[in-house]
């Protein structure tokens, strides 16, 4: 167990790391950790750090499934699979059936026990799709859209961003009213929804070639800023509805909405050999986190 206080505040040009293409799936040999933490006025603290991918290849975008269990995307001969992992017994189990393309970015359907993800086929055809978590048989779920990246507001709205050109739209769907709505252009990669909240987040990229933080008002449409991200950093999570937390090289960074507003260093985990954080996720009970990252050799 390590125990970590808040750090100084370090300055925008110590958190930079090389851009990469913000649609596509990059695949560099990552792998998903898992950790239980706990954070207080005293600091943060961890324990029970572990590699549950374990595995050569592009393991990427975990998410919690049910808090027992987490899905993500993991390299199977020569391919990538939707994967889940079990914290009880402690393995990891295929979920789709064997297809001609690649999913990437598994997500339990709220209220189902069906989980959609990306696929990417051979063809060049890229579409969001639905798993039969019994047989894996798989369904297109958004028709004529190719989601890149997406998270479900609630059982019937998915917002996703969507390739157009180079670039990726922010898309609001109804899947019971087969609409699309799109709301803004040249956004990231990172959405998610804002906990305790009617809000979703997102991010656009600024004439700097940033990444601004916004929240949109589900209810309204209405959207506004909330901060910049730190150079060279494209994903963030939601620590809880007033922190939000990113990864740069082997530290996790805070903001606090309704704190001093400055990106401060939470963690550093290079003890466990950790390079490049990029993707975080919460569990709902706050107190489990998934990272994507590199082993340094």
């Amino acid at each position: 167990m390590y125990f970590y206080r808040l750090l100084p505040l370090l300055t925008m040009n110590k958190l930079l790391f090389l851009l990469i293409p913000f649609f596509g799936f990059s695949q560099s040999n990552t792998e998903v950790f898992v950790f239980d933490y706990n954070f207080n006025p005293e600091g943060f603290e961890i324990s029970n750090f572990t590699n549950i991918s374990n595995n050569p290849g592009y393991d990427n975008q975990p998410s919690f499934d049910f808090d027992d269990f987490i899905l993500y995307a993991r390299t199977n001969n020569n391919q990538t699979d939707i994967y889940q992992y079990a914290f009880q017994g402690k393995t990891n189990t295929r979920v789709n059936k064997p297809t001609l393309g690649g999913e990437y970015s598994p997500q339990r359907i709220p209220g189902s026990f069906d989980i959609a993800a990306v696929r990417l086929d051979t063809s060049g055809l890229q579409r969001l799709y639905k798993y039969d978590e019994r047989s894996g048989a798989s369904t297109v779920l958004l028709n004529n859209l190719q989601v890149a990246y997406y998270t479900f507001f609630n059982k019937d709205t998915i917002v996703s961003a969507v390739l157009d050109g180079n670039d990726l739209d922010l898309v609001i769907s109804s899947i019971s009213h087969k609409t699309n709505d799109t709301i803004t252009n040249k956004v990231g990669r990172s959405i998610s929804n804002v906990p305790h909240s009617n809000n979703c987040s997102y991010t656009v990229i600024n004439e700097d070639g940033n990444h601004d933080l916004y929240i949109i008002d589900m209810k309204t449409g209405d959207s506004f800023f909330v901060c910049e991200l730190p150079i060279g950093v494209e994903d963030y999570a939601w620590l809880d509805g007033d922190r939000i937390i990113i990864g740069s090289n082997s530290s996790i960074f805070v903001y606090d909405l309704f704190g001093n507003q400055k990106w401060e260093k939470l963690i550093d985990l290079s003890p466990y050999s950790i390079l490049n954080i990029t993707h975080l996720t919460v569990n709902s009970k706050l107190k489990k986190m998934a990272i994507v990252a590199e082993l340094s050799q």
